[in-house]
């Protein structure tokens, strides 16, 4: 479950000439988000050909400060059930400051994963007419990595890409269409791709709601070859939410359902009644 919410993002990478530019390349019109929405889900996890529920997750936007600059902080939590915990815990906090241009400040997670709790972050600089990010990621209070990516290529971590991919035109995309991205953890920045599918109408199984929606999936190269990652379901509105994920983990297969919102920006234009 731990790989499903970063990966609801797509988001177009481009080069950088000068100082100026390159934290004017990575910026973006937020056309999708505004200030005290917030996002609930329900985790669902196939046991034995069973689906049962495994937890809840929700995000939450607010408008704050950083470095003296007006920015947005957007808060991510994921909690297993008491249920779920006999067979993996997952106790994660992610939270992503960034401007209201959409660029990247600061990126940190805080996750228990099973036995193991590591804090990650990443804090990003545009100088020299390339972006920088500086990486640290450290296990139960122990430093295990540092790290930094520079170049002329924006990059985002798990919550920013998400929040920037929000804001994305996919309306010339054809099935097959791929994008490549830039992306942070604690310890690197890899090159991801994300392939788009079309579009879907289809009933979400927990709340009989009927949307409209752009299906993406995720792909990670492992031994030289693609494996899909995440199927993920955004609303074909301007809110463009994701509703629904799909994920193939380590451990199984799991699914993230929306289950209630509040202070959307738009209308949710997407639902069939």
């Amino acid at each position: 479950m731990k790989k499903f919410l970063p990966l609801i993002a797509l988001l177009l990478l481009s080069t950088c000439l000068d100082t100026s530019r390159v934290q004017a390349q990575c910026t973006a019109e937020n056309t999708a988000f505004s200030s005290g929405e917030t996002l609930m889900y329900d985790l669902y996890y196939n046991w034995k050909f069973v689906w049962v529920k495994a937890g809840t997750a929700s995000m939450n936007i607010r408008g704050t400060k950083y470095d003296g600059k007006s920015a947005y902080k957007a808060q991510l939590i994921t909690r297993t059930s008491a249920r779920a915990d006999k067979f993996f815990v997952m106790r994660d906090t992610l939270i992503a400051h960034i401007g209201h241009d959409l660029v990247p400040y600061h990126y940190e997670k805080r996750a228990l994963e099973g036995k193991r709790y590591t804090h990650d972050q990443a804090t990003y600089s545009y100088r020299s007419g390339q972006c920088h990010v500086a990486l640290s990621r450290k296990i139960r209070g122990r430093a295990e990595a540092t790290g930094t990516y520079t170049g002329h290529v924006c990059a985002y971590d798990m919550l920013s890409m998400m929040l920037r991919a929000r804001s994305f035109d996919a309306s010339g995309f054809k099935k097959g269409h791929r994008i490549k991205f830039m992306m942070a953890d604690g310890k690197k920045c890899e090159p991801k791709v994300i392939e788009y599918r079309g579009k879907k109408t289809f009933k979400m199984e927990n709340t009989g709601t009927k949307y409209r929606c752009l299906v993406f999936t995720f792909l990670e190269t492992e031994e030289g070859k693609e494996k899909e990652i995440v199927t993920f379901y955004i609303t074909d509105d301007k809110n463009h939410l994701p509703v629904r994920l799909d994920m193939n983990l380590n451990f199984g297969t799991a699914k993230a359902f929306l289950t209630g919102t509040r202070g959307l920006r738009h209308p949710q234009t997407s639902i069939i009644n």
